[in-house]
């Protein structure tokens, strides 16, 4: 198992000295077998301070703590310091109830008396503490169950969302760099509470014209999109690929925001025009959520995206390069966050967690009914399209038979009676057309706005856990 949850301890080096001032001097020594303790009566004197317990040679076997090493394992204070994967408020194994240690017995040995201040208990014989990354001997007395906050230790879980943005190397001050004006990224107090300072020159960007192209002479085909940014009026071509390169330097730079998915990819039926025309949509909504974000806006990464021209694949290589060895990002990300200072400023501890915890609860909610909306919405749109029209059609084609029908009776006075006939037959085919028409108009809209959310709503829960780390 990983070297990283040992700590290596040689024999020849003088043990340091305990960390705890609960631990009894001289550290532990190893415990008697169990038969060698008996309990003792409950009215017997308890001793007002434990002496260490001093034990014959032949009880040395015992595998846990030899005395050289006693004092010199860190010892769990705690669960609060340390943090689980689920955020957990759970206690150690010990302290659960049913669990061998949660008993105070007094114990009789000869010739002394030791009362049970000092609990030493192991996780099923020798575990690993899942919190401080050293061997389970944990020394509690019986007040150690004060909430100590004075130490950050670490996540074990090292592929935890909070460990991998960086968070935790920020939070240990395991991270440092100079920092450019250009690279900050403030914070300020908005009518709301804090917010990302906005951005000063605002632009939008449009995507048009869809456009096959090919490479290698013909053998490679893609589609390319049209993009013309306000700010600056020039025209770049761009492909999904590049969107997708954008979107995965952007997710990695910035732990703590929100970047929304992009539309999905497809295997096969790329260059259908309703693909085409569905993914050329989905691109523009997301371009429209970058450009209004303050920070996404001005990424420089996002900057060269925009404006790089389409032709110039020098530059945009070195552009490319230049944001992938960007050393803002993990951990020195957090560096170029800039609060705002002064009396106001302060966040009460308390109503931030309780914010965010019923932000969890909102979003995860509306992450389910978002689900369950454009899953009905699309099942509806499919019955429009299809089951709606053909019934209608149906009826349509009925009315045209009857009309048919009256037809080969050729009498002056039922023309009018026939015209009428094939007039609702028309009606009802025109009716089908018009059901199989509309979730173009309104449907198709709010499911492409559900689905820019959804991918909001399925960033949210590791954005909230590196908040909570």
């Amino acid at each position: 198992f990983p070297a990283s949850y040992v700590q290596v301890i040689r024999a020849a080096e003088t043990p340091p000295p305990a960390r705890y001032a609960n631990l009894p001097a001289g550290g532990l020594e190893p415990l008697l077998p169990p038969a060698a303790f008996k309990p003792a009566t409950l009215d017997a004197p308890p001793v007002a301070a434990p002496e260490p317990f001093s034990l014959p040679p032949a009880a040395a076997g015992y595998p846990f703590l030899p005395p050289p090493y006693g004092g010199s394992y860190q010892l769990s204070q705690g669960s609060d310091d340390d943090w689980d994967d689920d955020w957990d408020e759970s206690s150690t194994v010990a302290a659960e109830p049913g669990s061998l240690s949660s008993s105070y017995s007094v114990y009789e040995m000869p010739g002394r008396l030791v009362s049970g201040h000092y609990r030493l208990f192991m996780q099923s014989e020798m575990s690993l503490s899942s919190r401080s990354g050293h061997l389970a001997g944990h020394l509690h007395p019986p007040s150690s169950s004060t909430k100590s906050l004075a130490t950050v230790s670490r996540n074990l879980n090292r592929f935890s969302t909070f460990v991998k943005s960086g968070g935790e190397a920020f939070v240990l001050g395991e991270v440092s760099g100079f920092v450019k004006d250009g690279d900050k990224l403030c914070v300020v107090l908005g009518p709301w509470g804090p917010e990302w300072q906005e951005n000063p020159y605002p632009f939008q960007c449009s995507i048009e014209d869809p456009t096959k192209q090919t490479k290698f002479k013909g053998m490679k085909s893609y589609i390319a999109y049209k993009l013309v940014s306000s700010h600056t009026g020039q025209q770049v071509h761009r492909r999904y690929k590049h969107f997708d390169w954008l979107y995965g330097r952007l997710a990695e730079k910035f732990p703590v925001i929100s970047v929304p998915h992009l539309p999905e990819k497809q295997a096969t039926g790329r260059f259908e025009e309703d693909f085409i025309s569905k993914r050329r949509k989905g691109l523009a909504w997301w371009m429209d959520h970058m450009c209004s974000h303050p920070v996404l806006a001005q990424c420089n990464a996002f900057q060269h995206f925009l404006t790089c021209p389409s032709t110039d694949e020098k530059t945009w290589k070195q552009g490319k390069r230049k944001a992938e060895k960007d050393e803002m990002v993990g951990a020195n990300f957090f560096l170029t966050i800039s609060v705002p200072a002064g009396s106001g400023a302060g966040l009460d501890l308390h109503e931030v967690e309780s914010q965010v915890d019923g932000f969890k609860a909102f979003t995860k909610k509306m992450d389910e009914s978002a689900l369950q909306l454009n899953h009905t919405a699309n099942e509806f749109a499919r019955k429009q399209v299809t089951g709606f029209k053909k019934e209608y059609q149906k009826v349509g084609h009925s009315f045209k038979c009857l009309s048919q029908a009256f037809e080969l009776d050729q009498q002056a006075f039922s023309a009018g009676l026939n015209q009428a006939i094939a007039f609702t037959a028309e009606a009802y085919d025109a009716i089908g057309d018009l059901f199989a028409d509309q979730p173009r108009q309104d449907l198709d809209a709010v499911m492409d706005l559900l689905s820019l959310y959804q991918g909001h709503l399925a960033n949210f829960p590791d954005i909230i856990h590196v908040q909570k780390g």
